[in-house]
């Protein structure tokens, strides 16, 4: 093989896990600062979730401090997503996620905002299911407008597979809450204290008749009253509030989406500023440091080729 076809061969490999690393921080480092608005609400929670490991590492809880890193990593994931799979977030949607990820992680589970504000987790699971119905929606929308797939559904037809993919992500996080409580002995699914219960267990004919308890005032386990002045409920109450609350924000999106689709064109509106896009070339930015990349060091490769003539003037005369 020739010095010439070794060159043509090395430029055709795939470059090292830490070039395309450098690659890619710059890239998302270009579309974090995009936008001045959700660059402002970034630096500020990137800050604030700092300050809390920091705070946290020193209190001695380590768990917590993974928990700010997971958060910190999660800040990073929709420039990520804007700059792998080359769409672009409107900005308000972005700063909704971000706040999102923040009132989620830091303040509701280190700062027990769960526990403070009983209505919390109600608020970020309506939020989860208008954001999981405004993802679906974009990305069957993205595929629907797209020239190189084959693919186009009705309006309603895209309200419905969002609302579906809203729902499915809503009861998947249910089985990931479930799963920490049964494995790790978590108390993800918030437990409730009922009055009155109905139960087919209770029955002694064992015909299936439910049997109903009401104005439970007290529960004693092996001998001791818990105090809760009611009966405890592990998790079902919880799961499904947190399921209709869900099913309430993605039926909103998903409204909302249908009305935009059918008017597309006609008229401006309020829903646009949540349906991602895809990128113009310009805004494109891991094209632009990979294209960057190679003027550069093709350049470079020619400044030192000339030096090299330079250096050796008889190369000049062959």
């Amino acid at each position: 093989m020739t010095r010439k076809q070794s060159q043509q061969h090395d430029a055709q490999r795939k470059p090292s896990w830490r070039v395309r690393w450098k690659t890619m921080s710059r890239a998302v480092g270009m579309e974090i600062r995009e936008h001045k608005s959700s660059f402002a609400v970034y630096v500020v929670l990137r800050m604030l979730v700092l300050a809390m490991a920091i705070l946290q590492f020193f209190n001695g809880d380590y768990e917590n401090v993974f928990l700010c890193i997971l958060t910190l990593l999660l800040l990073l994931a929709p420039a990520f997503i804007q700059v792998q799979f080359r769409i672009e977030l409107p900005s308000v949607l972005e700063v909704i996620v971000l706040v999102f990820v923040f009132s989620a992680e830091i303040l509701g589970e280190i700062s027990s905002f769960y526990e403070i504000f009983p209505f919390w987790d109600t608020v970020l699971h309506t939020m989860n299911g208008f954001l999981a119905a405004a993802i679906g929606f974009s990305l069957v929308d993205l595929l629907n407008r797209s020239d190189r797939v084959k693919f186009e559904l009705s309006p309603l037809y895209l309200a419905i597979v969002s609302f579906c993919f809203s729902m499915t992500i809503g009861v998947i996080w249910e089985f990931f809450e479930f799963g920490m409580d049964q494995l790790f002995g978590f108390d993800m699914q918030k437990d409730a204290i009922v009055h009155s219960i109905s139960s087919v267990m209770l029955d002694p004919t064992h015909t299936n008749h439910a049997i109903r308890i009401n104005d439970i005032t007290q529960v004693t386990v092996n001998g001791q009253d818990l105090g809760l002045g009611g009966y405890l409920d592990i998790g079902l109450i919880d799961t499904m509030e947190d399921l209709v609350v869900n099913f309430i924000g993605a039926v909103v999106f998903s409204v909302f989406g249908f009305l935009y689709v059918k008017n597309r064109g006609k008229k401006d509106s309020i829903i646009s500023r949540f349906v991602p896009r895809r990128k113009s070339a310009d805004r494109d930015y891991l094209r632009l440091v990979i294209d960057g990349g190679s003027r550069e060091s093709h350049t470079n490769m020619r400044d030192t080729v000339i030096e090299q003539t330079f250096d050796c003037p008889d190369k000049l005369d062959a």
